[in-house]
């Protein structure tokens, strides 16, 4: 590809997306005009500091309101929200190849009964029968959100109102688990004092985007650029 700005031929690199190379040169050469760099500087670093000397001059990025801040956090509540929390232990019977499944299952029922009549004696029964290492600290996953197990055993984790060890064997890819359910956290929303820094920065980051793309615009309305097209302004109020 033949690429160049204002008679200046640009280097498209393999892994480089062209518009990215002219928009690079288009800053470089504001620069230049501008003062904040030396037309014979050929470093990478060198350029890169005055493109950066250059932004800051040039590019108005005005921070975000507080009323802007707080429309943003009302309209998306579910990111500001922290997941819901279990605390939780199981007892695994691994289904693998060489399993019989009908009798493994039959044998992790007849463990759930018995857990079901003698709660306390899980930690001993996860110690003697469970295929996961977690058998032996009391068959305990410590403490469990949304997304940190398999899609089918956290259904079980996260069903509404269960509690206490499960009626019911969970099937997973794994095997069969005993489950029991010790503790429930409830999510809850951070408060919009918490939440407004991260807000702000959030915010900042798609001004800032919006005004290097009208600024790029206006310098490539100025500029005569062969081999790309470039969203071109005349008008520095381009929106």
């Amino acid at each position: 590809m033949i690429l160049s700005v204002n008679g200046i031929a640009v280097a498209v690199e393999a892994d480089r997306l062209a518009e990215l190379a002219a928009a690079q040169e288009l800053l470089r050469q504001r620069a230049v005009a501008v003062g904040l760099l030396d037309p014979s500087v050929e470093d990478e670093a060198a350029v890169k500091s005055a493109i950066e000397a250059l932004l800051e001059k040039e590019v108005v990025t005005p921070a975000p309101t507080g009323a802007e801040c707080r429309r943003y956090y009302e309209q998306n509540p579910a990111e500001f929200e922290s997941g819901d929390l279990v605390h939780a232990r199981h007892i695994l019977f691994q289904v693998t190849p060489q399993v019989n499944v009908p009798q493994m299952r039959a044998r992790a029922e007849q463990a759930l009964n018995t857990l079901l009549a003698e709660p306390d004696r899980f930690a001993a029964m996860a110690a003697e029968l469970s295929n996961c290492p977690s058998g032996q600290h009391g068959g305990s996953l410590g403490q469990v959100g949304r997304g940190d197990m398999v899609p089918e055993f956290e259904k079980a984790l996260f069903k509404l109102g269960t509690s206490g060890i499960l009626r019911e064997l969970v099937k997973t890819r794994y095997g069969f688990h005993i489950v029991a359910i010790d503790q429930r956290i409830p999510g809850r929303r951070l408060p919009f004092d918490i939440a407004q820094e991260q807000i702000v920065a959030r915010l900042r980051s798609r001004v800032e985007e919006k005004a290097l793309r009208q600024y790029i615009s206006v310098l490539a309305g100025q500029a005569e650029i062969e081999g790309i097209h470039l969203e071109a302004s005349e008008s520095p109020l381009v929106q």
